[in-house]
């Protein structure tokens, strides 16, 4: 038992999704930590190879889900196909969360068959095992080895955990385990900044800006007003492609805000702005996102007691069925009526939003607006590389478009942690880990944060070892 416990990475090695960690416990006792789909350049290929389940599976005795966001948790019909009948253990709110995750998921890449759709929900919802933050849970338990975890508030969204496995070995000794899964940034909206573990033997760590710093939320917020202040002035839509879960509720929380900030100092203009949630699964999440509402953080509590609906205003407005989606795209390109538009995906690399670009992104009065990280071979990162002009042109769906609107990314509106919170996350540990293991990003960011890690243990005394693996 002395080598246990050790660790095998089956996604998020290469790039940012695609995550699953295996924790080797011991020879015959694994767990599994996250099992998400691949997207963008690490999905080139045929799907069906790409995310089938191709390592033994037969010793792993739980899923342990950080979050649902489908890089996370996009594999589970795959791992459910490949033999697992096991224990899913995740946060209370991410319960509630993942049927529909997985439900859209299985609509887009399996089968409309409502029945086999129902039946698989209700097969995972037997092996889901919600747990409270903040408390231990035995998992499992041999002649050698007991194994526990806790959950703990991760900020990234809602119901979002680093998971902290702890290992006691009949020998008496300990392994205390930490994976961030994904980290929340600081300030960032509804939800609770992530705070450190007491301590950890072994941290695996995600990396997605390792190699970058956000803005802070007060630049962030005039950014955004000025990308609005463009779409009233000109009367275009300002098109963000958004995550269904998370980012699109952020978002209305800030528009909310800048609404109601505007309303306050008497520029009638922003009682005309429309915001169109132009997604039935983001807002499926922000119903569920409302029925939440104690797990929100302390300013986005007092707003709801100071009478305000941070995702239920005045001036939002849902669509719903997929005619609606065609009609509202034709009116909002003909009419040039001032509207910010959340639209699913957040990589700009399938869904509605594609619709929005096609008729918008030739006219300069709309805008398109990126609060999110974008992954090497999606629209959005094509998008992001280009400057706006008469040559500017991208390629949709075979056939290219010009693009003559501004194209915006604004770093601060990221769920993730930029190389600072992730360096703070592992320094204002008590007791630091003997090995951080770096995943969850390009190569650039991984080896940007390792050495960055490096220097920070060299400046305070400390030894560690730093390993990005693959």
């Amino acid at each position: 038992m002395k080598d246990y416990p050790s660790f095998e990475h089956h996604g998020a090695i290469t790039g940012v999704t695609g995550s699953c960690h295996r924790y080797l416990a011991a020879p015959d006792l694994h767990v599994l930590v996250d099992c998400g789909l691949f997207q963008g350049r690490d999905a080139q290929g045929n799907s069906l190879d790409i995310h089938r389940i191709d390592f033994d599976i037969s010793a792993v005795r739980a899923l342990l889900v950080t979050h649902v966001h489908i890089d996370h948790i996009g594999r589970l019909p795959y791992l459910l196909a490949a033999g697992f009948t096991g224990p899913i253990y995740c946060s209370e709110p991410s319960a509630r969360l993942l049927p529909l995750v997985i439900e859209d998921a299985l609509k887009v890449g399996f089968t409309r068959d409502a029945a086999l759709i129902q039946r698989f929900l209700e097969t995972v919802g037997q092996q889901l095992v919600p747990l409270p933050y903040q408390q231990w849970h035995n998992i499992a338990q041999t002649d050698e080895i007991k194994l526990r975890i806790r959950l703990q508030r991760a900020g990234h969204i809602l119901g979002s955990a680093y998971i902290e496995i702890d290992a006691a070995y009949a020998n008496g000794r300990s392994h205390r385990t930490v994976f961030s899964g994904d980290l929340g940034a600081p300030h960032a909206p509804l939800l609770p900044a992530p705070e450190s573990p007491e301590c950890a033997d072994t941290l695996v760590i995600e990396s997605t800006y390792g190699n970058r710093l956000h803005e802070n939320r007060e630049t962030r917020q005039q950014r955004l007003r000025e990308v609005l202040d463009h779409a009233l002035e000109n009367g275009g839509t300002v098109m963000i492609p958004a995550f269904s879960i998370g980012r699109t509720q952020e978002l209305l929380y800030e528009l909310e805000g800048l609404i109601q900030a505007g309303k306050d100092t008497g520029e009638g203009a922003w009682a005309d702005l429309q915001v169109i949630v132009d997604s039935p699964l983001a807002a499926k999440f922000t119903c569920v996102y409302r029925e939440l509402q104690p797990f929100w953080d302390a300013e986005a509590q007092q707003r709801v007691l100071a009478g305000r609906h941070p995702l239920d205003f005045d001036s939002l407005y849902t669509v719903d069925s997929h005619e609606e989606h065609l009609q509202t795209v034709a009116y909002l390109a003909k009419t040039r009526q001032p509207a910010v538009v959340i639209a699913a995906s957040g990589m700009a690399a399938g869904g509605r939003i594609v619709n929005y670009l096609k008729a918008m992104l030739p006219d300069p009065v709309h805008d398109v607006l990126f609060v999110g990280y974008q992954a090497r071979g999606t629209l959005g990162y094509q998008l992001q590389q280009l400057t706006a002009g008469p040559y500017a042109s991208v390629e949709i769906d075979g056939e290219q478009f010009k693009v003559a609107c501004p194209i915006t990314s604004i770093g601060g509106y990221s769920a993730h942690a930029d190389q600072r919170d992730l360096l703070d996350f592992v320094h204002h540990m008590p007791v630091w880990p003997a090995q951080i293991r770096i995943v969850h990003g390009e190569p650039g960011a991984k080896e940007a944060l390792q050495q960055a890690i490096l220097t920070m243990a060299a400046e305070a005394g400390r030894e560690v070892e730093v390993v990005v693996p693959g």
